[in-house]
């Protein structure tokens, strides 16, 4: 992995969107609600006063409109910060 956030950044791999629901409806890409759950792939080295609690490899939950979208060697990521992420599962 050739990114390293600073401060009290981390980078997300989102999980992939819904294909179908639980009834085999297929849902059109219009329709498809943003993932509001991925992978922590790195994390920044947190600030002074604030240390770091999520890891790489944590599954966690964040809020639907939160980081900033990233393509980096055609894989998406987010970039936010720690007090982004709502719970760590698992």
């Amino acid at each position: 992995m050739k990114l390293k956030p600073i401060n009290d950044r981390i980078v997300i791999k989102p999980a992939p969107a819904e294909e179908k629901t639980k009834g085999g409806i297929i849902i059109p890409d219009t329709a498809k609600e943003k993932p509001q759950r991925g992978e922590v792939i790195a994390v920044g080295p947190g600030k002074e006063d604030v240390k770091m609690t999520v890891k790489p490899g944590d599954i966690v939950l964040y809020g639907k409109y939160s980081g900033q979208e990233l393509s980096h060697e055609g894989v998406d990521y987010l970039i936010m910060r720690e007090d982004d992420v709502l719970v760590i599962i698992g």
